[in-house]
Formats: C-alpha cells, sequence, structure tokens
C-alpha cells in the first residue's frame, strides 16, 4: 500500500535509517511530500533520494525511500537503488513501526 502524506505531514523531519535529519516536508501535493533538503546534506544522499541539482527548492519525496512516519518525523530506511541510508542492503520495504 503506497503511503498517502497529507497537509498534517507539513513541517515534518525527514530523517535517514540513523536519525539524520536529510530536510524537511515543506508542502504536499496530490499526496506527495515534497522535501526541502538539509543544505548540510551531502550530494551522495541527494543521489541516493533522486534529487538531483536541478535548482528547485523542493523535491518530491519518493515512495519506496520511506521506511515509516510518525507523528513527528518521516524515516528513510530504504533508499530507491536498494540500499539503506547507512550503506547496508535493503530486503524490501519496511512499514512497521520499531
Amino acid at each position: 500500500m503506497s503511503q498517502q502524506f497529507t497537509d498534517d505531514d507539513i513541517g515534518k523531519r525527514v530523517v535517514n535509517a540513523d536519525g539524520d535529519e536529510v530536510g524537511m516536508v515543506a508542502d504536499v501535493e496530490h499526496g506527495t511530500a515534497h522535501v526541502e533538503p538539509d543544505p548540510g546534506i551531502t550530494d551522495s544522499i541527494k543521489a541516493r533520494l533522486g534529487w538531483s541539482e536541478s535548482g528547485e527548492d523542493t523535491y518530491p519525496l519518493q515512495e519506496e525511500a520511506v521506511g515509516r512516519v510518525t507523528d513527528d518525523e518521516i524515516r528513510l530506511s530504504r533508499d530507491p537503488s536498494g540500499g539503506d541510508m547507512t550503506g547496508g542492503t535493503a530486503t524490501g520495504r519496511d512499514d512497521r513501526t520499531r
């Protein structure tokens, strides 16, 4: 089942699998969260998330990168290329709260 974001998700922190902040939800359009990247994240993390240097202020959050959503944050447990944000290997999407 796909994650549908709402206006209630605007302002939530977006963090990687280690809990490091990579951005914040700035907008939601048609159920897709648009993230304003943290200025300190590396180009390699941006590339894993599909966020190119296109000059955009926000980037759509790819559904397959979302691990879980809490009241305060969106945690990325897996990236679209199949590895987790800590360099491990993904075996599938995990939507469970740990």
